[in-house]
């Protein structure tokens, strides 16, 4: 009677951690190296084993030379988005890794973190094609972190309404 009681148990707990009871959302996914450490952006950041990137690269900092961006196309949704590495050139030094900025479109805006670098607005579209999730990037203590997100969506003539505007 014990060994059944014993196994009954056991069965139970297995079953248990086998089947989740709360959703999970997505994420973005990991980088293969840390925001600062020495990188090759032509194979590190978020990208697949075999990446086939696309080029964004821009002045961020206005040195008058481009940072390194870049997406694996492997990695971007049907809906066009994906996760745009950066890279920083240290004068004398290896590329470093900037971090990652998701969205179908990335914009620079004129205000300014850490070290002159440009903050960044990403645009994320929603599979509804007129909503998107709006992210501001800025770069802080080596690399480039969210400053939060919207929901917003696109009305028909044109204008972007966000979740914060009070309309």
């Amino acid at each position: 009677m014990r060994w059944l009681l014993l196994l009954a148990v056991a069965g139970c707990g297995a079953k248990a951690r086998s089947t989740p009871t709360t959703p999970r959302s997505a994420s973005m996914p990991v980088p293969t190296v840390q925001v600062g450490s020495c990188s090759d952006p032509d194979r590190d950041g978020v990208v697949s084993p075999r990446p086939d990137l696309k080029h964004a690269d821009r002045d961020l900092d206005g040195d008058g030379q481009n940072e390194t961006i870049s997406a694996d196309r492997a990695m971007c949704t049907a809906e066009g988005n994906c996760y745009w590495n950066v890279f920083v050139h240290p004068a004398g030094q290896c590329p470093r890794f900037a971090g990652t900025l998701a969205g179908a479109r990335l914009e620079p805006l004129a205000t300014r973190g850490d070290q002159h670098f440009l903050d960044v607005r990403g645009y994320w579209t929603l599979t509804s094609g007129n909503r998107f999730l709006v992210e501001e990037y800025r770069f802080v203590r080596g690399g480039y972190q969210s400053q939060g997100a919207l929901l917003c969506r696109r009305e028909d003539d044109d204008r972007l309404q966000c979740s914060e505007d009070p309309r």
